[in-house]
């Protein structure tokens, strides 16, 4: 089957936070015999930092960040059995979302697949004359890659057909074990881009912590930060490509995971790094969110601190000893349960499902 997906980017994770899930899922998927065209719209500079070459496993169309070259990528879309517009694509997203559904065939399955559910859901109840109200009468199926219960009963209550979560996962391909390197050795790092909805926590659990405990080494990397007041032992290392993600994970005492606040208040929305660094064999400390059994056993494959101060305290205890312990239980438990081929299955399982019953549906 041909599936035409409209993203934000999977040729660059520059400020594109779902670029690890697309290559995950994608490449996966394509593993399984679908045939794989991904458009996305040179924006945000992101063409021009590219952290992956064209795959040979997905055709990519990058088109102009103008509404004519949107509507013709979104004609393309009658070429396709599975039509899938993701939300946050960063360019005229609700004009995206009516021509690529006007454009689908009949029998094609359309799919509106949200990488950020409850931020689009929290708009959506702000603005009731938003024109995803409309959209969602014509959308077969929504997927989204997380939010758990809350986000499926809210997205129904809105009108959806239906919704399910195909969650984060480890693609082993990219993310892995590698030799610990020497400009990322610490105590304790922290990976992210500097965002609206982040920066507090961001100070509550990583900031005030690294002042609490000079005698440790905190390492913060991510675009966004250079002018933000912090403790003299932290590290500012700046964007870190995709290609130096498993030697930042790898080299320090442990990794934090802070999610976003509307993640976080959600719960069930494992972040794509919560994998990242379970699958480099890191000991990940991650903020408290509702669900994270589901993925990772508190305590012994992962570490749970529901504040800065107990981050603080998880740092003055925590020995090189355990803490490889715990990194290893993570990623023994991403590879048998948790990895992108898992959630092929799972999709693939969606997809065909859909489908049959919008066949049986037409008869």
């Amino acid at each position: 089957m041909k599936i035409a997906f409209y993203g934000s980017s999977l040729l660059s994770a520059y400020w594109n936070g779902a670029a690890t899930y697309y290559r995950g899922m994608l490449r996966a998927l394509s593993e399984k015999g679908y045939d794989i065209t991904f458009y996305e719209p040179d924006v945000y500079d992101r063409q021009k930092n590219r952290d992956i070459d064209t795959p040979d496993w997905c055709h990519v169309v990058v088109y102009e960040g103008t509404v004519e070259a949107l509507k013709t990528a979104a004609a393309e879309a009658r070429h396709a059995n599975i039509v899938v517009k993701a939300s946050g694509v960063g360019f005229e997203d609700d004009l995206l979302l009516d021509e690529v559904l006007r454009a689908a065939r009949p029998d094609a399955l359309r799919i509106f697949w949200d990488v950020d559910a409850p931020a689009t859901l929290a708009e959506l109840r702000a603005a009731p004359d938003h024109p995803m109200h409309r959209s969602l009468e014509a959308i077969d199926l929504v997927l989204t890659y997380g939010g758990g219960q809350p986000v499926v009963d809210a997205y129904r209550a809105m009108g959806a057909p239906d919704c399910i979560p195909i969650y984060n996962a480890l693609d082993p391909h990219t993310h892995h074990p590698v030799p610990a390197q020497e400009r990322f050795q610490g105590d304790l790092g922290f990976l992210g881009n500097r965002l609206p909805d982040r920066e507090a926590r961001v100070e509550q659990f990583f900031l005030e912590p690294a002042a609490r405990t000079p005698g440790q080494r905190f390492l913060l990397g991510g675009s966004g930060w250079g002018d933000k007041p912090m403790a003299p032992n932290i590290s500012y290392l700046g964007h870190v490509g995709t290609a130096d993600h498993n030697a930042f994970n790898t080299s320090p005492k442990a990794v934090l995971n802070i999610s976003r606040s509307s993640m976080a208040e959600n719960g069930f929305s494992p972040a794509t790094r919560v994998f990242e660094a379970a699958g480099a064999g890191a000991c990940l400390i991650t903020d408290y969110w509702e669900g994270i059994p589901l993925f990772l056993a508190p305590d012994e494959e992962v570490l749970v601190a529901r504040d800065g101060q107990d981050v603080a305290d998880i740092m003055a205890e925590l020995t090189p000893e355990r803490a490889r312990r715990i990194g290893e239980a993570a990623l023994e438990r991403v590879l048998r349960e948790h990895t992108y081929a898992h959630r092929a299955i799972e999709a693939d399982r969606i997809f065909r499902s859909a489908a049959r019953r919008q066949s049986e549906a037409a008869e």
